[in-house]
Formats: structure tokens, sequence, C-alpha cells
């Protein structure tokens, strides 16, 4: 079965933070940041901001767009989503 476009973010999150977790341990509507999340800083928040534009073309310019996709892995599926669906 073909992997979905959430279990793909969550294997690239991963790899690209190099997080102590399997990416099925990630949930999918914590917050990556502050306490009560994976507690993420701004070095990773550039690290993902990367990663979803060399992974999946998305490309995030301004600071307050890089909040709003980079709250959860649910956000950050609907960002991609909605650039893909943008594209198509």
């Amino acid at each position: 079965m073909e992997p979905t476009l959430k279990d793909r973010i969550k294997a690239v999150m991963v790899e690209t933070l190099m997080l102590q977790m399997s990416p099925a341990d990630l949930s999918d509507d914590s917050p990556l940041f502050g306490p009560g999340g994976l507690g993420l800083d701004s070095v990773d928040a550039l690290q993902l901001v990367v990663m979803l534009d060399k992974t999946f073309g998305l490309k995030i310019s301004d600071p307050a767009a890089a909040r709003e996709v980079l709250q959860s892995v649910n956000s950050m599926t609907v960002a991609v989503e909605r650039h893909q669906a943008a594209k198509a």
C-alpha cells in the first residue's frame, strides 16, 4: 500500500530532524513547538521549511505562514495538499 502524504511527511520529518522516535510515534495533531508538543526549536523550523520545499515543492517565505503551516503534522499535510492542488 502506498504511504499516505501524512506518513511521508512524518517519515521525512524524523529523518530530517534526526528525531529519536519512529514516524508512527508522531501524533497528527500535537503541537510541534512549545510545551506539550515535540518541543522543536527555530533551527528545526528552518529545517522543516527547507524539507517541505525540497520534498514537496512547498515554498514558505513568510514567517506568519510558516507558523501556521508548522503547527502540527496535520497543518503541514493540509498545506502540502493545497499546494499540490493549486499546481495540478
